[in-house]
């Protein structure tokens, strides 16, 4: 299982970014996917995860209806647009393979990519 996180950086707030994971590794359109964060002295927080098919998905309260969980299952790519940024957004995002019957909080794979959210 390989999965390899790009798309962060510096923004403003009330900025947008738009993270990508590429998968490779596994049968992706079988497995939920997720994006998790980590923020130094705080540990692993679940984002976004969503239906192998993409037909469903799930967001944490603090990132409903500012993040967007997408995928691609034919380019084995998932990503996260992030619109609305607050600097507690500031994270090292990574995304996360779950199981075929549900989503998971890791553990990452990736080296991840840092979001910072700063004037």
């Amino acid at each position: 299982v390989q999965l390899v996180e790009s798309g962060g950086g510096l923004v403003q707030p009330g900025g947008s970014l738009r993270l990508s994971c590429a998968a490779s590794g596994f049968i992706f359109s079988d497995f939920y996917m997720s994006w998790v964060r980590r923020v130094p002295g705080k540990g692993l927080e679940l984002v976004s995860a969503i239906w192998p098919a993409g037909t469903d998905a799930f967001y944490d309260a603090s990132v409903r209806g500012r993040f967007t969980i997408s995928r691609d299952n034919a380019k084995n790519e998932v990503y996260l647009q992030m619109d609305d940024l607050r600097p507690e957004d500031s994270a090292l995002y990574f995304c996360a393979r779950g199981f075929k019957s549900g989503y998971t909080i890791g553990p990452p794979r990736g080296q991840g990519t840092q979001v910072t959210v700063s004037s």
